[in-house]
């Protein structure tokens, strides 16, 4: 285990951008995720994303198994994402019960399909979470993008989305689909709404 990966440093462009809009181009990633639709500070919200973690954990920890993956590495756990949209686009972004979202974590290159399957069954022995017959494994590939950092309430996005929108149009870029990403790098709970570190991200085309 020579390799050592730390998302900040090693994919840095993707994670940690800076405080204004740029536009990147995001390549395919395999991911743990989980869909569903509601307040995302309710309980299913909670329930799904620890469903993410103990799957994470239980891939980031197994060279302490006596069966390791075949090319494992050690890296740092990927954080917590999410795509969202809206269940009923007639109502106001503001109405959290209207959110449809699919949260995710990013998961390393030598994670595969059986891999993925075997962990799922350990961990539902370890854990009793309902959530984790939800979880699936697929490549995602969002292509060319506007991302940037976002700092404060998850409230406040949409001036963030506002700025990368006219980013986008003044650089010739059109936003090609309403729905968004969003990266946390805090944890809301241990942090003040004012400090939050969110990466927003929306796809783009150039016409």
């Amino acid at each position: 285990m020579s390799k050592k990966v730390d998302y900040k440093k090693d994919y840095k462009q993707l994670y940690m951008p800076k405080t204004v809009p740029e536009i990147v181009v995001v390549p395919r990633m395999p991911f743990f995720m989980v869909s569903g639709s509601g307040d995302p500070n309710g309980e299913e919200f909670a329930k799904a994303t620890e469903a993410l973690y103990s799957m994470s954990y239980a891939v980031r920890m197994s060279y302490k198994s006596e069966d390791v993956p075949v090319g494992y590495y050690e890296y740092t756990v990927f954080p917590l994402e999410g795509e969202w949209d809206l269940l009923d686009r007639s109502k106001p972004a503001t109405d959290k019960n209207n959110f449809k979202y699919t949260i995710m974590i990013r998961q390393p290159d030598f994670l595969t399909e059986e891999r993925f399957e075997r962990f799922l069954e350990q961990t539902k022995k370890k854990k009793q979470n309902p959530f984790l017959e939800k979880v699936r494994f697929e490549h995602v590939e969002d292509g060319l993008s506007c991302q940037m950092m976002h700092i404060g309430s998850f409230d406040n996005e949409p001036e963030s989305f506002a700025r990368m929108e006219a980013f986008c149009t003044e650089h010739g870029f059109i936003r090609s689909s309403k729905i968004h990403r969003e990266i946390y790098l805090s944890d809301p709970r241990k942090t003040e709404p004012s400090k939050l570190k969110t990466v927003l991200r929306f796809p783009v085309n150039k016409p």
